[in-house]
């Protein structure tokens, strides 16, 4: 899926020149001219990069910064034909992640842009990590959420009942004792107390298998223990 660029400058010819070289480098480009509908695009869709000329008419580049940065944290590019480092501060310390002064080649815009969508895409990337999810037949176990879904509709799971059907379900095949169950979830040796093991089992069967009497997934080996058929 290709990266959306929104250009907001008032000057149509450089905006066409920095759409067709971002293009090239297959960057999905806008073009608004003005401040305000530049905004009004910006806040309303899902862009990936902004590149905001300062000196627009309607809305100046460093007013359509500062509102952007209230509610999206993408990057901006500014841009400007003046050269005092005043400016480039005022801008910088509204939000902008970089600036430009004109006149520029747009082989470097494509590079600027280029080096900012890695970076903000590794930053997003390492924030939004996946869940980790064990899914067997029907059965959804969200370990991060800790949430499960049997074919889609959520049950409800006590701490231990979670942590022992995600311990069969991380172990398919792999016949398990009592014992070895009640030592890696309750986390002590059985001293009398291998029966709270088989309370589980029913209470999980029980929400998990359409019927407890031929159970489907968590099977009875009878004299060992139990475990997670697939």
């Amino acid at each position: 899926m290709m990266s959306r660029i929104l250009i907001i400058e008032d000057e149509e010819a450089i905006a066409d020149l920095e759409k067709d070289y971002l293009e090239l480098s297959e960057f999905e480009v806008e073009i608004e001219n003005a401040g305000d509908t530049g905004l009004a695009r910006a806040l309303a869709e899902d862009f990936d990069l902004v590149i905001l000329d300062l000196m627009l008419p309607g809305i100046d580049g460093f007013e359509v910064c500062r509102r952007i940065r209230k509610t999206k944290d993408i990057p901006v590019l500014m841009v400007s034909a003046k050269k005092e480092d005043i400016d480039k501060i005022r801008g910088l310390g509204l939000g902008a992640d970089d600036y430009i002064t004109k006149p520029f080649s747009p082989s470097e815009l494509v590079a600027r842009v280029k080096a900012h969508m890695s970076r903000y895409n590794r930053l997003v990337g390492s924030q939004t990590q996946a869940n980790d999810v064990v899914e067997i037949r029907g059965i959804r176990i969200d370990k991060t959420a800790r949430r499960v879904m049997i074919n889609g509709e959520e049950k409800n799971f006590t701490t231990k009942e979670f942590d022992l059907l995600t311990f069969l379900a991380e172990h398919p095949n792999h016949v398990f004792t009592k014992e070895e169950l009640f030592r890696e979830i309750w986390d002590m040796d059985s001293i009398g107390d291998i029966a709270t093991v088989t309370v589980h089992i029913k209470k999980i069967r029980e929400k998990i298998e359409f019927d407890t009497a031929k159970p489907q997934y968590i099977e009875t080996i009878w004299g060992v223990g139990y475990r997670f058929k697939v």
